[in-house]
Order: C-alpha cells, then structure tokens, then sequence
C-alpha cells in the first residue's frame, strides 16, 4: 500500500463521516502528496480541520455535493484515486425522502464516474451496503443502483483507462448513526434500550476492518469487481445484552431498565444478506474477503486472470455468528 498511494493525490468524498476520517488516518501515513476532503458539511470539516492539524500541507478540504458535477470535476482535477464514501444512509430518512436519496445515491454517483472519466482517474472505488441485497427500502436500491452503474461504467468507459469498482459493507460498529452509540447513551442515561426487534440479525464490521477491505480492494481491483468483507452476524438483542454489561461495569452503573421492542422502522428487514445466490454462484474467496466480479463476462475474465489464485466460496462460510459471550 505504501508504493500506490506515495506522492499520489487522493479525493475522499464524504471523507467526514467516521469511514472516511479512518481512511483519512491511514492514507496520511503513506505519505501522499495531498489528500482533498470533498463534503457538503462545513462544521464538520472544521472539526475535522483541528484534528488533523499536523498534516494541514497535505490536506484540504473542499465544499461541494456529489449532486454538483461541475464541482467534482474541479475537485477531480489531477487525481489518481477516489474514494467514494458519500451516501444519504439513513434507512428512514430515504423511505420519508426518496427523490432526495436517488438525487444523491444515484445520480451523484453518475457524476463521480463521469467526472472521474473525464480527469483520467486511475481508480474509483464506491462503497456500498449489504442492504443492497434483494433491497426492501429507498436506501438499498439506490445503493444497488448505483453498484450497478460502477460496473457499467467499468464496460462503457471505452478506450478510458479509469478503473472502477465496489466494496460491500455491513453496519460498522460505532459509526455516527450507528446502534452501539445509541445503546451506550441510553444506559449512561438510565434509560430502557429500544431495539426494533431481538431477533434482527445485522452483519457487522469494525472501522479498521472497514477501512482494510477498502484498500485491499482498490489494491486488487481490475475491473467491475464487488468486495465483500468475511463478517459475522451478530443478533440485535445478544448486543443489547452486551452494551448493557459493558457499559454498566465500565462506568459503576446499576442498571435495571431493560429492553424494550419498538417495532421495525419503515424500510427495515429483519435479516440481511451479503449476497444473493446468483453471485454466490460466481463468487471467489480469498482469505479476508469474497470478490464478486463484473456481471459483464469479458470483464469478469480479466478478474479471473488477474487473480487466479481465488476459489470458489463455501457457502457455509458466508455467514459466521457470533454470540452475546463473543460480544463480551
């Protein structure tokens, strides 16, 4: 990793968000010649601003919205990797809004690969979700959408030499938004945790796992390609039972409230997938990760020749549980 990112300029769009400060960090000690934060969130560029003070000559921070191509393409001006993190993802907030989901998760998607195209990029690399999995939700099939325009672009580019590809992630653990935060405010607070239902199964990553299979796969990448980190699947209501030991033990707490079910939110499944059959089919396996080449057969070949190590997956090990003692 060292040698490709050295002396490189690097985009992070939505690099405020909690994945992209991570990836952030680790590009930072690499040495590239500059890193550009591309966000529509002044505040948090400026708190991002002071914790990355030291390293103020290789960073900078632009406004502007993935929704604006005419901004990406000056951000995109000599850049050799994109990283592309930027993504309305809060399941009800795309159900209660959808237009506004598609304007950003799909259209703002096709503007990254045509700016991309047109500023000759070495690599794009989009990240998506495991709710875009045979999607119930706004959030899902915009992100399954915009999967599918990464690779097409990756068949359409022509004699363009931009290579683009996808990583697929699970809910990452801490992450603003995220359960873990919410659970542990609510038992510092003294009040019951509210989970939509116990039996709800969630894949689930650390940001450190998070930002490994996204440099593993920009590494790897030829072409059209899907990543999907090995993760396992954790039972929403072993996890409250986790943050409430540790967050009691940690801070002297007696807590007595509980859990109480609310109900799944609009949109929301209770178990998710981290691929359909069909690609668990074509899929290869690797030691960290399952690689999905390009639905385009030309493209999936080169995938095959550039790594032909991988093997067919097991699909026993596409899911690897992991219980409330495991959590603890």
């Amino acid at each position: 990793m060292d040698e490709m990112y050295r002396g490189k300029k690097i985009l992070i769009i939505g690099g405020t968000g909690t994945i992209g400060r991570h990836l952030t960090r680790s590009l930072l000690k690499v040495e590239p010649q500059v890193v550009r934060i591309l966000s529509r969130d002044e505040h948090k560029q400026y708190e991002m601003n002071i914790e990355f003070a030291n390293e103020a000559t290789r960073l900078r921070f632009l406004i502007g919205d993935v929704r604006d191509r005419q901004r990406l393409n000056r951000a995109m001006e000599d850049i050799d990797y994109v990283f592309h993190l930027a993504a309305m993802k809060h399941v009800p907030s795309c159900e209660y809004n959808p237009f506004e989901a598609v304007q950003t998760n799909v259209i703002g998607t096709q503007n990254v690969i045509q700016a991309a195209i047109e500023n000759g990029v070495q690599k794009v690399l989009f990240t998506s979700t495991d709710k875009a999995i045979s999607p119930t939700n706004t959030y899902g099939a915009t992100k399954l959408t915009a999967e599918r325009l990464i690779s097409a672009a990756e068949y359409q580019k022509g004699s363009k030499s931009t290579v683009f590809s996808s990583v697929r992630f699970g809910n990452v653990m801490g992450s603003r938004g995220s359960v873990i935060p919410l659970f542990t405010k609510q038992v510092c607070e003294g009040k019951e945790i509210t989970i939509t239902d116990p039996e709800m199964l969630r894949y689930m990553m650390t940001p450190s796992q998070a930002i490994e299979l996204i440099l593993e796969a920009n590494r790897l990448a030829v072409g059209g390609e899907v990543f999907v980190l090995k993760m396992p699947v954790i039972r929403i209501g072993d996890l409250a039972e986790a943050i409430i030991e540790l967050t009691a033990e940690k801070y002297a707490l007696d807590y007595a409230r509980g859990v109480r079910v609310i109900g799944l939110r609009p949109g929301e499944k209770r178990y998710e997938e981290l691929m359909t059959v069909d690609e668990q089919m074509i899929a290869k396996e690797a030691e960290r990760m399952f690689i999905i080449p390009s639905l385009f057969r030309e493209k999936a070949e080169q995938t095959l020749v550039a790594l032909p190590d991988m093997k067919p997956i097991e699909k026993s090990q596409v899911k690897q549980w992991l219980t409330e003692e495991d959590l603890i």
